[in-house]
């Protein structure tokens, strides 16, 4: 089983730590730290009481997209509301078993941003939905590894639970997907398909719809096989791209 838990620009070395005993004591091991203030340091390794094997086998990345890469898939942890820009959102109860039926087979991914600002708009645009945790109106504000340990708990305590039926084929990896969405902008930009004002947000909303549908890897061929053949029907009437 592979369900990677992504901290995103951790300011705070105590928080690494904690998150790895967190994740240690739910039996997850894997642990990907994108852009960390400061590590390896003596505060995590503290913090971490006992699961320092997490810390030494912890990989560090420059960015997001790295980290999730071969991840089938990637559920961004957010505590805020947007109002302008849809994502789909499960509790840690409703993932747990969607996250345990790939990681089955492939690597699936829950990623938790800096402690002060949380994910980005461009960050959780990287997901396919989010993890909310239900918690008071009146304070929802969670540190680091309060998020972690909920999240784990769950994802502990689905194990032995029937899991989603199993897909046709395999969940299309997040690098698949960047190159679908790439082809796809190059595609739209040829045919003058854009947005009116020149802004990204088509292939936003673009990159929601097809989030939501979670990919596999055919349905990727086919969608990319269609853009090849409109390219090639350009081409062979003469349009230049």
């Amino acid at each position: 089983m592979s369900i990677r838990f992504i901290l995103v620009a951790t300011s705070h070395p105590g928080n690494i730590g904690a998150a790895a005993r967190a994740m240690k004591n739910m039996d997850l091991d894997e642990l990907v730290l994108v852009r960390p203030a400061a590590f390896p340091h003596a505060e995590a390794t503290s913090m971490a009481s006992g699961a320092d094997d997490l810390l030494q086998r912890a990989r560090v990345v420059a960015t997001l997209a790295e980290a999730i890469a071969d991840c089938g898939l990637v559920y961004g942890t957010s505590a805020r509301t947007r109002s302008r820009y849809y994502w789909p959102g499960f509790t840690p109860r409703l993932a747990a078993p969607r996250l345990l039926a790939t990681g089955a087979g492939g690597h699936a991914a829950v990623v938790f941003g800096p402690e002060r600002t949380g994910l980005s708009n461009e960050e959780l645009e990287q997901c396919h939905a989010l993890i909310q945790i239900p918690a008071s109106a009146a304070y929802d504000s969670l540190n680091l590894a309060q998020a972690v340990q909920v999240v784990a708990y769950e994802i502990h305590c689905a194990r032995g639970l029937p899991l989603p039926p199993e897909r046709d084929a395999p969940p299309a990896a997040a690098d698949e997907l960047e190159r679908l969405y790439e082809h796809l902008d190059a595609v739209l930009r040829e045919i003058d398909f854009t947005d009116r004002g020149g802004g990204p947000h088509l292939l936003r909303r673009l990159r929601r719809i097809f989030g939501r549908a979670e990919l596999d890897q055919q349905e990727v061929n086919i969608l990319r096989g269609i853009l090849a053949a409109v390219q090639s029907r350009r081409r062979r009437a003469g349009v230049a791209p």
